[in-house]
């Protein structure tokens, strides 16, 4: 008697709690999706942080270079402007359009590769739907009452 105690008590705990799950998820669907979306705002603000983050870095490092070796602008200039160089014992390559094209396919490539994960997730798009949300909800409360009706406490012969 005391074995059949314990399974009704862990079924009726069971059976509970997914009915409560159910009916809190159906009630709290537009808080979960707020949440999720804020979460994931969050997530890629943090991502475009740390990229300015580096720009900034990167930038740093550039002026302090410039700062200490005054000539560095002059050897720049000729590459960032597309200007010929003056020297005539200097190589100056030149990328064909090609490379040019493959280049722009790596590049597009890489920022293809930003983790774009959903804003929220599968289970959370379905249960915005208001038909679902009401199954959802009556479902949850059946299990409860279902907990409730078969797995509630047994009248003893005594209490009859």
């Amino acid at each position: 008697m005391q074995g059949q105690n314990v399974i009704r008590t862990l079924l009726f705990v069971i059976f509970f709690s997914i009915g409560a799950a159910a009916m809190t998820a159906s009630v709290l669907c537009d808080d979960l999706v707020r949440y999720y979306r804020n979460k994931h705002y969050l997530n890629q603000a943090e991502r475009l942080t740390s990229k300015l983050e580096a720009l900034n870095d990167d930038y740093d490092a550039v002026l302090i270079r410039m700062e200490d070796d005054p000539n560095l602008v002059k050897r720049l200039a000729p590459a960032a402007l597309g200007a010929e160089p003056t020297d005539p014992n200097t190589i100056f390559p030149r990328a064909t359009p090609q490379e040019l094209a493959e280049a722009k396919k790596a590049l597009a490539k890489i920022a293809e590769a930003e983790p774009n994960e959903p804003a929220m997730p599968a289970w959370l798009q379905r249960c915005r739907e208001p038909n679902l949300r009401i199954y959802l909800f009556a479902a949850g409360a059946a299990l409860i009452l279902v907990s409730f009706a078969c797995f509630g406490r047994l009248k003893t012969p005594d209490e009859q």
